[in-house]
């Protein structure tokens, strides 16, 4: 695990053979102290980059449909800044980067 800060650890979890296509990993965070201490969030999911993208994180949300037309929920919202949800991913991302072995070149 990493220690993203004082309340927090990053747990990466590889994505094994049955994942589907594109699914490099799941993500837990584990909470270290405080009021949510000894509780985990999960639902971070890191995707492949399409083309020349880097990898990408999906936040915890769910699914649902109105009118036969599928919709999704986040489940993390921002209080005020929206660009906190873009940090919480940066973030994730070099926990992720820190952790993956190298990838070789196709």
């Amino acid at each position: 695990m990493t220690q993203l800060d004082e309340l927090v650890a990053v747990r990466i979890l590889p994505a094994d053979h049955g994942a589907p296509a594109g699914k490099l990993a799941d993500i837990e965070l584990h909470f270290t102290s405080g009021a949510l201490e000894g509780l985990k969030l999960l639902g971070f999911t890191v995707w492949e980059g399409r083309g020349d993208k880097s990898p990408s994180v999906s936040l915890p949300a769910r699914q649902y449909v109105v009118n036969g037309e599928r919709r999704t929920f986040t489940l993390l919202r921002p209080t005020g800044d929206a660009q906190t949800q873009d940090a919480l991913r940066a973030a994730l991302l070099a926990a992720f980067a820190d952790q993956s072995p190298p990838r070789m070149s196709e």
